[in-house]
């Protein structure tokens, strides 16, 4: 049986006014939120072209509106219904986005910003629309350059690796850290051994290619899985294979422009081999062919009008956040603070001009900072204060470009890391420990090494969580009490059975009332 002419060509007169009229809409929108967050789409962008990690980003729009148009027929059957409750959810979005903006976190802002464009889709065309392209939408977050907060922990499981695969090869280890060394020479994990870039891509790759070739969840949620262990345990192999090479060739291979030609050639033969074994269980696309009679949705007689209520509505949700960070930014300080060490501390420690090491935190830009060292009796202890206002995306508190020692510090290594509860005042605090080694071989610099203590400051508030900084931040922020934060570090001679920790709790014991007294003078000097 077939449809005559006038019934095949009255099927879409039914369905195109409701698309005639969403699409300019969500258009309109779309740009909307493009130039209002501009300098989030900019930053998204700006990363992409600067990082090897991320440079994938280019190619996901073109993916996602591949994918979208490859169900435009399963489009056609859907009628676009504005849905009302969707603006409360792109509500939260902007939100979210005002508190990353607040604290100056990229991730965060940058996440909500492809938020705000995939609810656009559900606000403007309805969730019926929504769930026929979920997936692409969903795509649509991998634009967004994220995943190398994994790489500290990256970096410590390749080393265990590493290490354990070198002993089991006899191959005698001495390990400090991420650094080790073997009867050929001494190795360290440095941020380009995490495996973070392969990670990403095998990722990416992964969840599109378990996509288009499986049907069920549970192949696709599994190839996904798959892909996440591929590349870490690959890059566990990686680099085992790069230190043995190194070590049966006499450092002669693996190193310098090899050690990266090596690294990519080994994943990229293990992704293809990866995807050539999940090719064999691929599952054939359900056919997208429909009945000739199917029963199309009736569009709403009034969804000009509701569809222009819910634009207006986007339009005034997406401008909210900049007025609040424009009331926010007017009750804010511009001050330069200042910070002036006091010559004499409780309980009888004083000020010297000999530093105790010649070691600085890196911490990026502060707006003030103050370095000194006190000495009491035998002991000396370094106090560093790095003092920041009017954080920005390039003068912030908690950062990953601030650190105790970089990666590549020449002089010194951080070899532990951890936690410890100790007595602020009246209240405990947990603070960050780590130990420091003086890379210096020879003379008596030779094996020197720091205890440290870091905690923050945030408004009179201790933490030593990144995470609870910036929420701290955030929120007082947003009550106009200021973005003022500091990071205190301690430090002091290691010595025998744990006297660095002991120095340092009875320094912090004397002397904490005096150090927040002068951060809150600081502050309070607004």
């Amino acid at each position: 049986m077939t449809l005559s002419a006038s019934s095949v060509s009255s099927v879409p007169v039914v369905q195109q006014k409701p698309w005639h009229q969403a699409l300019p809409v969500f258009l309109l929108l779309m740009g909307w939120v493009i130039f209002l967050y501009r300098d989030t789409a900019r930053a998204i962008v700006t990363i992409w072209m600067r990082s090897d990690t991320f440079t994938h980003g280019f190619m996901v729009l073109p993916i996602v509106l591949w994918l979208v148009w490859r169900k435009r027929k399963v489009l056609s059957q859907r009628i676009p219904q504005p849905n009302v409750r969707g603006v409360a959810l792109l509500a939260g979005a902007a939100f979210v986005w005002l508190l990353g903006d607040l604290v100056a976190v990229n991730t965060l802002t940058q996440l909500a910003f492809v938020a705000m464009l995939v609810l656009l889709v559900l606000v403007v065309f309805g969730s019926s629309v929504t769930r026929a392209i979920i997936f692409p939408l969903g795509f649509l977050f991998f634009a967004v350059p994220f995943g190398e907060f994994a790489m500290p922990q990256l970096m410590v499981w390749t080393a265990d690796f590493t290490v354990l695969a070198l002993r089991l090869s006899g191959i005698p280890v001495y390990r400090e850290g991420l650094q080790f060394v073997i009867p050929s020479g001494n190795w360290s994990v440095v941020e380009a051994c995490s495996g973070v870039r392969y990670l990403i891509a095998s990722v990416t790759v992964g969840t599109l290619f378990a996509y288009l070739n499986y049907q069920s969840i549970k192949r696709r949620i599994l190839f996904v899985i798959v892909s996440l262990l591929v590349p870490i345990v690959a890059n566990w192999l990686r680099a085992y294979i790069i230190v043995m090479l190194g070590h049966l060739s006499g450092n002669k291979l693996a190193a310098g422009v090899d050690h990266l030609i090596y690294g990519w050639l080994f994943f990229g033969f293990v992704i293809m081999l990866m995807f050539m074994i999940g090719a064999r269980w691929a599952e054939p696309e359900a056919s997208s062919s429909t009945s000739n009679h199917v029963q199309l949705p009736r569009a709403p007689t009034n969804s000009s009008s509701r569809l222009a209520m819910v634009a207006a509505a986007v339009a005034v949700v997406l401008t909210l956040p900049f007025m609040a960070r424009w009331i926010v930014d007017r009750s804010d300080n511009a001050t330069v603070p200042q910070l002036l060490a006091p010559a004499v501390l409780s309980d009888g420690w004083m000020i010297v001009q000999e530093p105790l090491a010649d070691w600085q935190p890196a911490f990026q830009n502060p707006s003030a900072q103050m370095h000194v060292t006190y000495q009491r009796d035998a002991h000396s202890v370094g106090l560093f204060l790095g003092y920041y206002r009017q954080q920005d995306y390039s003068r912030k508190l908690v950062s990953s470009e601030n650190v105790l020692v970089k990666t590549k510090d020449p002089m010194w290594a951080q070899v532990t890391k951890g936690t410890q509860r100790v007595q602020f005042g009246d209240q405990t605090s947990e603070v960050r420990t780590g130990e420091l080694r003086n890379l210096s071989t020879t003379g008596p610099l030779a094996d020197e090494r720091l205890t440290v203590w870091q905690i923050y400051w945030v408004n009179g508030t201790l933490t030593s969580s990144d995470s609870l900084a910036k929420a701290y931040g955030a929120l007082y922020r947003l009550l106009g009490r200021g973005d003022d934060a500091a990071v205190i570090i301690l430090y002091a001679l290691k010595g025998p059975a744990g006297e660095g920790d002991r120095v340092l709790d009875e320094f912090v014991q004397a002397n904490v009332a005096v150090i927040d007294g002068l951060l809150r003078k600081t502050w309070m000097q607004r």
